[in-house]
């Protein structure tokens, strides 16, 4: 009964009450799948002096007077959307777009409160901050359960590259073939997924987190600046409604192992018409949105026959790049590379903030690692300090570096 009451309620606001309410939102209402996570694009305008801070997902919604609109009821919260994944980007004007992405946790509760009873709805609120001191405004998005079928948006939810080995960077010697590269997707509703691989080559450029976004992630006038590298092949694939797909890679000869040196395999995926009919709010493609940057493969021209990167018995185990001090811009990932040590079976990389309290640590097994897009958020001032340690196969550490300092540019 509260659940009715709360959407009569919400029906009621937004008629009758339209003048008070600023701020829209498009869609108003959408269908998700409830055994799953699903992403949704959202195009809000109308946004004047104002900007996105939060957003989370309830099950019944209650006036937020002072404020403007309807507010989460703390007691039905499921779940709030993590910094990491908030992809909210002022648009053209007055409009701002956002991607919401549905954990699977938040629809697992939904669904939980349906089968005791409940209206198989709940509710996206996402808050909007005055910039000059006035209320906030609460805007409300209705999200029906469903199965993984037409009716759900078409979302790409997890992607996982792989070359068929147990190997995060492949080493590979000079005019040596490459294996096969498959790609593992998971996606709810149904379209075609079309998009192409890219190379990045030794001295490219290494892509950002902002490049690696499926193109139907972004607002349409942000979707030329993603950074483009070689095409090595192309793919436009029709995916029915089963929720998995495994797209092979490009063939094997169209990856150039003739030139020493690091090379990045990128998956691209490009926007495509949502079958189920959900569009930019400025009527553009959204077909295949995703809330995360998609991953790259790493393969490394140039190693003996031992398989081991040139010099890296000769050189000491020490940190390669970025430099100390570095100030990398706030849209670049930052990349921390060593040099390897022989006998190495592993390496951790640690982070620390400027106060020295830890905020990462990461075991790879490659001399290499890119840091997550969150990293920044922990960071207070921007400031960090890093350093490599190496491990042998029992888990003894045989050596470790001195630390640097980074700066992440405001």
């Amino acid at each position: 009964m509260k659940k009715i009451l709360s959407s009569i309620a919400l029906i009621l606001f937004t008629s009758a009450a339209g003048a008070a309410q600023e701020i829209r939102v498009s869609p108003t209402s959408v269908n998700a799948y409830s055994q799953g996570a699903t992403t949704v694009f959202l195009t809000f305008s109308n946004v004047v002096n104002k900007q996105p801070v939060d957003a989370c997902w309830c099950g019944n919604l209650i006036p937020a007077a002072p404020d403007i609109g309807f507010k989460c009821d703390p007691a039905t919260v499921f779940g709030c959307l993590p910094v990491r994944y908030d992809q909210s980007r002022l648009s053209r004007g007055n409009t701002y777009t956002d991607i919401m992405s549905i954990p699977p946790s938040v629809a697992r509760r939904a669904y939980t409160d349906a089968a005791r009873g409940a209206e198989a709805t709940f509710f996206y609120v996402r808050r909007f901050v005055s910039l000059t001191g006035g209320p906030d405004e609460f805007v409300p998005v209705t999200i029906r359960l469903s199965g993984n079928g037409a009716a759900v948006p078409f979302s790409i939810t997890d992607v996982r590259l792989s070359w068929g080995v147990d190997k995060p960077v492949l080493l590979v010697q000079s005019d040596e073939k490459l294996p096969a590269i498959k790609a593992e997707i998971k996606y709810t509703g149904t379209g075609r997924l079309k998009g192409r691989w890219e190379l990045v080559k030794p001295g490219d450029v290494l892509p950002t987190d902002f490049d690696l976004l499926t193109e139907a992630t972004l607002p349409i006038e942000e979707r030329g600046r993603q950074r483009r590298y070689t095409e090595i092949s192309r793919f436009n694939i029709f995916l029915p409604p089963t929720g998995r797909f495994t797209l092979p890679g490009p063939e094997a000869w169209r990856m150039p192992s003739h030139v020493d040196g690091l090379y990045l395999v990128l998956l691209r995926i490009e926007a495509a018409e949502d079958v189920q009919g959900n569009r930019g709010g400025n009527g553009f493609a959204t077909g295949g949105v995703a809330g995360f940057s998609l991953p790259a493969l790493r393969y490394y021209v140039g190693g003996d026959a031992s398989g081991k990167a040139p010099d890296s018995v000769s050189k000491p185990f020490e940190l390669a790049s970025p430099a100390d001090n570095t100030v990398l811009p706030r849209a670049q990932s930052a990349d921390f590379r060593w040099s390897r040590l022989e006998g190495a079976a592993y390496y951790r990389v640690e982070v620390e903030d400027s106060e020295s309290n830890a905020v990462l640590s990461a075991v790879v097994l490659s001399p290499g690692y890119r840091a997550p897009s969150w990293l920044k958020e922990r960071l207070t001032d921007g400031r960090l300090r890093w350093r490599a340690m190496a491990f042998d196969q029992k888990g003894n550490l045989l050596a470790e570096t001195s630390r640097r300092n980074l700066q992440f540019a405001n």
